[in-house]
């Protein structure tokens, strides 16, 4: 049992890595706070003085602001359907045995540990090109015309793109999950004669609730802040142009840091309010 003294000793020995975890969190928030009530222009002068809400009243009413909100929410929304949706597939499939079943393991996870630029870099040029591209030759071979991917349905493929990246993390958590379940409750089920379907929804998709709160928490804070795969395919065109990407075209524009500062501080309430309503809906499967 840990005495008084233990755990004081244990706090002394935390304090310096929460004290470098709290720094490392929190200077560059107050940077950002204060350049946001700035006007920091680095390529002309430097700063020039306090401006108050300024930066805030002109990045909300830009007429960009909203669509990029509703563009952001839409990505992410997009992107946990097909992740989570597919991630239980391919868990119960790898969960099967099967000849190989470790290469095949490790084939459906390595899309993760590729970079987003290099991912959307063999997505635009690989399969979405409108000429030479995969898809492209598919279509040719079944006697249609090519689709320009990038511009005819922009949004609908940067979330296949994200998407591609983040089922590998999707299926890894599911899969865990679905290994600690105990098979002897199928077993009963199937000698019932409870069908596959009812075998799924009723005993599985349960079990599953606690690791598909996880992943869809962790993936909504990554998911907000995609940044890579918009930048490489269409450059903010065609209606994928996101939050965080209005940031960096605002900062651009106008060389104003503290534009771009405001703008960060929108995104940190966004996706505050996004995880507080996300904690609501599906975070009380954390406490059952």
């Amino acid at each position: 049992m840990a005495t008084k003294a233990s755990r004081s000793a244990a706090r002394l020995m935390m304090a310096p890595a929460v004290v470098l975890l709290l720094g490392w969190m929190l200077v560059p928030l107050i940077m950002t706070l204060w350049f946001s009530f700035r006007t920091y222009l680095p390529l002309r002068g430097g700063d020039l003085g306090w401006t108050g809400f300024d930066n805030y009243v002109r990045f909300v009413s830009s007429s960009a602001f909203w669509p990029a909100v509703q563009t952001t929410l839409v990505l992410v929304l997009g992107v946990l359907v097909i992740t989570v949706c597919l991630g239980i597939l391919l868990a119960i499939l790898l969960d099967q045995p099967m000849w190989g079943q470790g290469i095949v393991r490790i084939l459906v996870i390595a899309p993760f540990f590729v970079m987003p630029t290099v991912s959307a870099l063999v997505w635009k040029n690989m399969f979405m090109d409108p000429v030479n591209g995969l898809f492209a030759h598919l279509w040719r071979f079944f006697g249609a015309d090519p689709v320009s991917w990038l511009s005819d349905a922009a949004m609908p493929s940067i979330i296949l793109i994200v998407s591609w990246q983040w089922l590998p993390f999707a299926t890894l958590i599911l899969l865990t999950a679905i290994q600690s379940l105990d098979s002897e409750q199928l077993e009963a089920a199937e000698m019932d004669g409870a069908p596959a379907l009812k075998r799924f929804f009723y005993i599985i998709l349960p079990h599953l609730s606690r690791a598909i709160t996880i992943v869809i928490l962790i993936q909504t804070i990554f998911l907000l802040a995609v940044f890579a795969e918009i930048f490489v395919t269409t450059g903010g065109a065609f209606g994928t142009r996101t939050l965080s990407y209005l940031i960096f075209q605002r900062v651009l524009e106008s060389q104003n840091v503290g534009l771009g500062s405001a703008g960060g501080v929108y995104a940190i309430i966004l996706a505050n309010i996004v995880a507080i309503f996300l904690m609501r809906i599906v975070g009380k499967n954390l406490d059952n």
